[in-house]
């Protein structure tokens, strides 16, 4: 073989050693690079425990606010506030209102259960005093064996105790009339109180002449007291 053609095969092979070394670094490297990411990916992927939620300060809070960065607030957030109508003054007006419903549910209850024990005690005292104006089977059998006399007796008492019913609820009448009549205020009364003011709010400044009028008012107050007692006593 001449010269020239060993030396072109022995570039031919240096060449492709070359080439075979560089593709394999090449590959080598690609395989690397795709490592690295899908481990990265993994790790941006997976949900961080480490993360710590930061509590403003009330001075980082007031630099913030006043800072140039305009704040944006999630879609959701906003949607939210959007669609939440209840404020803090018709929260506490919508509890009073439920307040309201069932005190006066509690009170219709209340005053139902009155009115049933109120219909039920006047049946049971109507009852009662049927039961006692009706003769008993005792009294029957007592009156058919007695005499003549003795019934009369027995009717007799019978009135007495009625008609003692009676004055006593006559006596009772006539003393709420009396009240009804003290509580009346004397005409002679009234006019010396009238007299009295009208004197003391023309003499605002010298309420000692008005000593006439007073007087008199004082009289009339005795003469009324006088007339009580008399009528107590009576």
């Amino acid at each position: 073989m001449p010269i020239a053609s060993q030396a072109d095969l022995a570039a031919h092979f240096i060449g492709q050693a070359v080439s075979s070394d560089f593709l394999q670094q090449q590959h080598h490297r690609a395989a690397s690079c795709r490592h690295i990411s899908t481990t990265m990916g993994a790790e941006n992927s997976k949900p961080s425990s480490d993360v710590k939620q930061h509590v403003f300060s009330p001075k980082e809070a007031d630099q913030f606010a006043r800072s140039e960065h305009p704040v944006k607030f999630s879609n959701e957030l906003v949607d939210s506030l959007q669609k939440n109508t209840f404020t803090d003054s018709t929260r506490s007006r919508q509890q009073e209102l439920q307040y309201q419903e069932r005190l006066t549910a509690e009170l219709e209850k209340l005053r139902e259960q009155e009115a049933q024990n109120f219909t039920k005690y006047s049946e049971t005292l109507s009852g009662e005093s049927d039961e006692s104006s009706q003769p008993s089977l005792v009294e029957k059998l007592s009156d058919a064996t007695s005499s003549k006399a003795t019934l009369a007796e027995k009717q007799r008492q019978k009135e007495m105790s009625r008609n003692s019913v009676t004055e006593e609820v006559e006596q009772l009448r006539q003393k709420l009339a009396n009240r009804k009549k003290l509580e009346q205020v004397d005409a002679e009364v009234s006019k010396a109180k009238e007299a009295v003011v009208a004197c003391l709010r023309t003499h605002d400044r010298r309420p000692l002449d008005c000593w006439k009028e007073i007087e008199t008012f004082k009289k009339e107050v005795g003469r009324l007291e006088k007339d009580f007692v008399e009528k107590t006593i009576r």
